[in-house]
């Protein structure tokens, strides 16, 4: 285990940051694991208007879901979603980041 590995399972521990998430794959059994929420907003060029709305992102750990797919539901405390696009993981390939809608 890295250096990167033990401070990534300490912040997704952490009852401050990280959320206990339900995760269920496509067919799959649920999975209990743990989430960083991002919930930010985001601003979309489009032509020379700019359009604004609401976003809900999500970190999962890559140790917990090895390959998430556009359509796999996760369950937070108790609202359900729908993973919404392609995943994406960070530069080190611990964190995947995934673009929720609701379910």
């Amino acid at each position: 285990m890295t250096a990167f590995d033990a401070i990534v399972d300490t912040l997704f521990a952490d009852p401050n940051i990280g959320r206990e998430a339900v995760y269920i794959a496509d067919g799959g059994a649920p999975v209990l694991i743990h989430v960083v929420s991002r919930q930010a907003d985001a601003i979309t060029d489009f032509a020379d208007a700019r359009l604004w709305s609401e976003t809900t992102r999500i970190d999962l750990r890559v140790a917990d879901v090895a390959n998430p797919r556009p359509g796999d539901r996760l369950e937070i405390d108790g609202d359900a979603f729908l993973i919404h696009g392609e995943p994406v993981r960070d530069r080190e390939r611990l964190v995947w980041t995934v673009d929720l809608r609701p379910a």
